[in-house]
């Protein structure tokens, strides 16, 4: 199959195509399997849902621009899942999570190979989570329209100005990749980016299992059995919400999860005293089971219980050193034009300066030769943070 060459000196004036039938649906990716990249996007509801309900799917290649209805009658989504499984053309979005994971759950997999212009971004220097319009206006030397942010997405039928206003999203894309891909490829960073591609590349990156949602709650306590009711009632939240696909939070808050930890109900009654938590809930379905989750909770021998965080114990970090550590690693992105939150978060720094050598991305790959090697100097006392000028200095200790 021939690939026709990425253009986009004129390729933003191409008019959306709406598409709602099956057949224009797999005339159009026939044609962008014919493309080096294509750029995708989505727009989906999930306010009241726990999963994701899609409701339009914007596509652009070199000539092609189409949002696709993907609540259209009789339309059947098996073309698109084709073209995001083809591994001779890349995939290209702005801050990819969210789209696909919408993609893993109605294919069954990762749209293969990715490109995440925010990843990119942070990684060619444009700092921390760069928003798309930032890189329309610094790259793609446009400005979008942001009418229709807070669509409802669902509604039928969509306007001429939620058509373009969702296609832009796409075709203001080709120019940003382009351009990011250009400067990485001078830079010769593209191998960075690829190792950031390969978490998103991973299903598991895009999946809650039941019985590790307690850790999300980040509990501030050493007390292995609240930790294992804590575990018992989220596990228990997750599948409920997903079984009647409600959002966590609707269904029991954060807030009761951990009052319900502390207090253990063991009736109706004594549940239906928690926060949030409604006497009909209480006596109904969805009450018998998260009481039956803690009972059980409650039977475990110590051995089964949740082990404590090991960010709960040990020593404090020293305010000096991690401060210390958070000006080496701004003048570091700096030096090397990349966002700081990419080379190391604030807990790698917090478990770099209490920690002799930790099991951080910081200290591996790319990361370790631009930022991790020069923060266990400074920690070892080889390397020392001067001023000159205007910028800081790093200075080798004798």
């Amino acid at each position: 199959m021939s690939r026709r060459q990425p253009g986009t000196a004129d390729a933003d004036a191409s008019a959306p195509a709406l598409i709602t039938t099956t057949e224009a649906l797999a005339a159009l990716c026939d044609r962008l399997r014919t493309e080096p990249f294509v750029t995708v996007d989505t727009e989906f509801m999930r306010e009241r849902t726990y999963w994701p309900d899609l409701c339009v799917v914007q596509l652009a290649g070199s000539q092609d621009v189409a949002v696709v209805d993907a609540l259209a009658e009789g339309l059947d989504l098996a073309p698109l899942g084709a073209l995001l499984a083809d591994p001779a053309v890349t995939k290209v979005f702005h801050a990819a999570r969210q789209d696909i994971e919408i993609f893993l759950l109605k294919f069954g997999a990762v749209p293969q190979p990715l490109f995440d212009t925010q990843v990119a971004a942070m990684v060619a220097g444009f700092g921390d989570q760069v928003s798309y319009d930032q890189l329309c206006r610094a790259l793609a030397n446009t400005q979008i329209d942001k009418a229709h942010r807070f669509s409802d997405w669902s509604a039928r039928p969509l306007s001429a100005s939620q058509i373009l206003y969702a296609a832009g999203d796409v075709t203001h894309l080709r120019r940003i990749y382009v351009a990011l891909k250009e400067r990485l490829e001078r830079e010769g960073r593209l191998e960075w980016v690829a190792q950031e591609m390969a978490v998103l590349n991973q299903p598991a990156t895009y999946r809650t299992e039941p019985e590790n949602a307690w850790e999300r709650l980040k509990p501030r306590t050493s007390n292995r059995r609240f930790l294992g009711l804590l575990r018992a009632a989220a596990a228990w939240r997750e599948r409920e919400a997903q079984r009647i696909n409600i959002p966590r939070q609707r269904l029991v808050k954060d807030e009761t999860l951990l009052e319900l930890a502390a207090t253990g109900p063991e009736t109706p009654a004594e549940l239906s005293r928690a926060r949030g938590i409604s006497e009909g809930f209480a006596k109904g379905r969805s009450g018998a089971g998260l009481i039956a989750a803690l009972q059980a909770a409650k039977a475990l021998p110590d051995s089964e219980l949740p082990e404590v965080p090991k960010d709960r114990g040990g020593p404090s970090p020293s305010p000096a050193l991690v401060a210390l550590l958070k000006v080496l690693l701004a003048a570091k992105s700096e030096e090397h034009h990349v966002a700081p939150k990419l080379l190391a978060s604030s807990d790698d720094l917090d478990r770099l300066a209490t920690e002799a050598n930790p099991d951080l991305p910081a200290l591996s790959g790319w990361r370790r030769t631009v930022f991790g090697e020069a923060a266990l100097a400074l920690k070892a006392g080889r390397l020392a943070v001067g001023v000159e000028g205007r910028r800081i200095k790093l200075i080798a200790a004798g």
